[in-house]
């Protein structure tokens, strides 16, 4: 966040420097916003030359190092200057915002509700507590932080779009309509403004919308906000039932988005081939077959509708948290850190007691998702490429794979802006065959594990939502509850059927796989 310069903790930075000192450190401020560290660092190093103990030469520093992505020897640089200035709100924001990207959530949010403290008027350190407490997942407490910042200066975009997107993720889309079209008030060409409200399913565009899109369109100054503005335009054409100008709008905005994504699907294709090589034949016995049975695997594409299913779990007494949990991927990514080799490798000649360690690191990691019920749901999508990992390392585990229309969920990824990852998803032909891998992968282990892997489909390929829902609680592991199929009501919009023509070169390439 750029600070106003008004606010104290601003001023008087260069108290005591010599005047060839405050200049060099103007000239490392203005390197800095230039995006240029090189510079910037080389004007610190005379700076601290001459004051060795400046805080705010070393703050910067710390500046320089984190614009080049190198948080530890920034979280160094600024240890160092708290101790020439332990109640500096400034090195504390920094700080803070270093050691989230170390992985130190605990200490970050530390170091922000310092800052917060020291300077309870300073609206970028409020800003960036909300922006980490975002990052980590608890939206609840990014609103309120972000709600400070706006507080304080009205004027920051970036905290209400931020609010926004916090207040959405929380189900209160009323509110967050409300502060993205504030935010386009007063930026009315703001990419990330437009994004989010067009994935708002509340929000209905009208021909004022497509006005201004088409106007920000032609005003875009960079690649990434026109994806981010054409995707909008999209959705804004399909509320006045413009498919045609929808499309042409979608396919613009995707050939863009894949020229700044690169997405290469042959080594995508061979990255499953090789999965299916290492976990061919049946796993090793393990030493505790029921490790894991607290674990319920919820994987599916990316705008499949898994969530639906998510719900139905949701809804279960007996289960605790529903998250898109990180632990299986740190888990395998710190053993190939370990072995200094890929997965693939090792999973190869790993024993059943490498797998069960391995299991029980993730456990302990997850300890907290239980909330003391009998089981939890890690709905991470992208586990399915891991099922067999993930069974290997929990053998009391279950996995459901949820699924939806292949057209329907295939197009649905087409027509989304993924905020990461979905690489894949810019290119009708790269979906096709990323859904083949998806089909083949799958297919895979529910004939390798076929007590354990579960195909659960949902939304209007369920032809009785009923049996569906007692199905998938009985695999389970749980015993029936209504509330479960009373979250079943709503049915997913279909758009694939609107589009007509447009898509008959998918429903090939989906009929051929």
């Amino acid at each position: 966040m750029v600070a106003k310069q008004g606010h104290p903790l601003l001023r008087d930075r260069a108290a005591g420097l010599s005047p060839a000192a405050v200049q060099w450190l103007d000239e490392a401020g203005a390197a800095l916003n230039r995006g240029e560290p090189n510079a910037a660092e080389a004007s610190l190093l005379s700076v601290l030359a001459q004051a060795p103990d400046c805080v705010e030469a070393r703050r910067l520093q710390a500046l320089a190092r984190q614009l080049r992505g190198d948080h530890a020897h920034a979280v160094t640089i600024l240890q160092q200057a708290l101790a020439l200035s332990p109640d500096h709100a400034l090195i504390h924001m920094n700080l803070g915002i270093s050691l989230h990207a170390c992985g130190e959530p605990a200490a970050a949010l530390a170091s922000l509700q310092r800052a917060c403290k020291l300077a309870a008027d300073f609206a970028p350190a409020w800003f960036n507590l909300g922006r980490v407490l975002s990052m980590q997942g608890r939206p609840a407490g990014a609103v309120t932080a972000l709600h400070r910042a706006l507080d304080i200066d009205p004027d920051h975009v970036e905290a209400r779009i931020m609010l926004a997107e916090a207040q959405a993720r929380l189900g209160a889309l009323e509110p967050a309509g409300a502060n993205y079209r504030e935010a386009l008030r007063r930026q009315p060409g703001h990419p990330d403004a437009w994004t989010g409200l067009a994935n708002l399913p509340t929000v209905r565009f009208d021909k004022d919308d497509v006005a201004w899109l088409q106007q920000a369109l032609q005003l875009s100054p960079t690649p990434q906000a026109r994806v981010s503005l054409g995707f909008a335009l999209s959705r804004a054409l399909e509320a006045q039932a413009d498919y045609r100008g929808a499309f042409r709008a979608l396919y613009k905005a995707n050939v863009q988005k894949r020229r700044l994504v690169g997405w290469n699907a042959l080594a995508a294709q061979a990255k499953v081939s090789t999965l299916l090589e290492v976990f061919a034949a049946p796993l090793p016995e393990a030493p505790d077959a029921a490790a894991g049975q607290q674990v319920i695997f919820l994987v599916s594409l990316p705008e499949s509708g898994a969530d639906a299913t998510a719900r139905t779990l949701a809804a279960h007494p007996q289960i605790g948290t529903v998250d898109p949990l990180p632990d299986l991927q740190q888990v395998i990514g710190a053993e190939s850190t370990r072995r200094r080799q890929p997965f693939a490798q090792w999973a190869r000649a790993a024993t059943a007691m490498d797998w069960a360690r391995l299991g029980q690191d993730y456990l302990e990691r997850t300890a907290q998702a239980r909330g003391g019920r009998p089981r939890f749901v890690d709905a991470n999508p992208i586990n399915w490429r891991l099922a067999g990992a993930a069974l290997a390392m929990l053998p009391g585990a279950r996995v459901v794979n949820s699924r939806g229309d292949a057209l329907e969920t295939c197009f649905a990824c087409y027509r989304q802006l993924f905020a990461s990852g979905g690489e894949f998803s810019y290119d009708l032909d790269h979906i096709a065959c990323y859904w083949r891998d998806y089909e083949r992968l799958c297919r895979h282990w529910q004939r390798l594990f076929p007590q354990r892997f579960l195909d659960h489909v949902h939304g209007p390929l369920q032809a009785d939502p009923e049996a569906s829902v007692r199905r998938l609680l009985s695999f389970c592991g749980l015993e029936y509850e209504p509330a479960c199929l009373a979250v079943q009501a709503a049915r997913p919009v279909a758009h694939s059927a609107r589009y007509g023509f447009e898509l008959d070169r998918l429903r090939v390439l989906l009929g051929a796989a």
